[in-house]
């Protein structure tokens, strides 16, 4: 087939090359010229496990290309997905601008039947928007599907090309038979492609972020409890992930949730909410613990230090919302950094791929390592914000003989509490025990 995607972020650029990977020719098209043309001649623009070995192949053999003509793009493509931004706005809704305002462009383009696919995160209704776009500017038949995409930053790839499902919000049997001929060789397995009528498609994205979020964040709740009873959230999350109704995963307790997905999809569920009358009150709670859990650790510093931390100088180990990823957005380090620098101290960071994206936010209020270790030089306590493989099993003694003191604030819970006691470091994590 032949696929337009049009914007290169993160959804587009991983799903236009897994489009590729089978088969394909996808032409790819952004307004960013300088971005176009780095890709052109090979140069990824973000950091995703195993994107990189696709994205050269399927250069190569030519049927990945990238464009900033859109007119180029979308007068032979059979179906063209929007892959574009939906930032929140003030109020937290969703800002469609550049979905509608694409759609506007192409249906002045298209000459002949195409099938429009929004592959954003959208609210509900967006479907129905387009669709009037196109009315109000063309003749030319078009139908618009709900394509929510389900990637998790560092299996993305993954995710594409072995999906647990794939939704499609159509009403149309044109549209259904092209898009399941174009997702048929990702789901060999027998894994579903669910149709369903676009506003149902719509809110499945939303309801499953916003579950997910709210597993998090009770998770993160009961770990709190924990360090006030007594009890262990390690010993307390294999109990309750066992039984299979609730499952294993998102059950780690730490400092919140960040990224691209959670923090944006919540908020807009519960404008969605609010704009119907409907006062979404697990949601609001979520937000609302989640924006204080960010900071947990710094609260736990300032204790240690009698709520005086002026002056004093700390190693925070990782900037991403998590690992395998350098998307900083939302992240809790950033959260982490700020309150340490009103508080009077001063911060040295360090993350295997994150910090040029934080360097580009908040600029040298921080010092910037190279080396996991050299940083840690004089430092007074070390904090642990991301779950990075290369810090799960470090070198203590070069950590013990670099710091002031032997001093761990660990927000992703990745030390053995009994290791810590035999080493001596006081350990303060979340939801267990404290090593003092």
């Amino acid at each position: 087939m032949k696929i337009a995607v049009i914007g290169t972020g993160y959804v587009g650029l991983v799903t236009g090359t897994c489009l590729a990977e089978t088969g394909n020719n996808v032409i790819c098209v952004d307004i960013n010229e300088e971005k176009i043309n780095k890709m052109q001649y090979g140069e990824i623009p973000i950091y995703e496990p195993g994107l990189d070995m696709l994205f050269h192949r399927n250069i190569a053999q030519r049927r990945l290309t990238f464009t900033t003509n859109l007119s180029e793009a979308v007068q032979d493509a059979q179906i063209i997905f929007l892959a574009l931004p939906t930032p929140p706005g003030g109020d937290g809704a969703a800002d469609l601008s550049y979905i509608l305002g694409a759609a506007k462009e192409i249906s002045k383009l298209i000459t002949g039947y195409k099938v429009i696919v929004n592959k954003s995160t959208v609210p509900v209704g967006t479907a129905d928007k387009v669709k009037a776009v196109f009315a109000n500017n063309t003749n030319i038949e078009v139908d618009v599907v709900s394509n929510p995409e389900f990637l998790r930053e560092g299996v993305a790839v993954e995710d594409f090309m072995k999906p647990d499902r794939v939704v499609l919000g159509t009403k149309s049997e044109k549209a259904k038979k092209l898009m399941t001929e174009l997702y048929r060789p990702y789901v060999r397995q027998g894994n579903p492609i669910l149709f369903m009528d676009e506003r149902s498609s719509e809110l499945t994205k939303y309801a499953a972020n916003a579950f997910l979020a709210t597993k998090i964040t009770f998770m993160n709740e009961i770990a709190n409890l924990c360090e006030l009873v007594g009890a262990d959230v390690d010993a307390v999350r294999k109990g309750v992930g066992s039984d299979d109704r609730i499952g294993k995963r998102f059950l780690f307790p730490g400092i919140g949730y960040g990224g691209s997905c959670f923090p944006k999809d919540v908020q807009a569920i519960v404008k969605a909410a609010d704009e119907n009358a409907y006062d979404f009150q697990i949601l609001k709670s979520v937000m609302q613990v989640n924006e204080k859990q960010k900071t947990v650790l710094v609260d736990k510093v300032l204790k240690y230090y009698g709520d005086d931390i002026k002056g004093k100088h700390f190693a925070l180990w990782g900037l991403a919302f998590k690992p395998e990823t350098d998307d900083v957005r939302e992240a809790p380090s950033l959260y982490i950094i700020d309150k340490l620098i009103k508080c009077g101290a001063t911060v040295t960071v360090f993350d295997p791929e994150g910090m040029e994206n934080v360097k580009s936010m908040i600029g040298d209020k921080v010092s910037y390592s190279t080396n996991q270790y050299e940083m840690l030089n004089n430092a007074d306590a070390l904090l642990i914000a991301t779950e990075w493989s290369v810090f799960r099993n470090p070198d203590f003694e070069r950590i013990a003989s670099s710091l002031k003191n032997r001093i761990i604030f660990d927000g992703r819970n990745l030390y053995d509490l009994d290791k810590m006691v035999e080493l001596g470091f006081y350990y303060n994590s979340i939801g267990r025990q404290l090593i003092n």
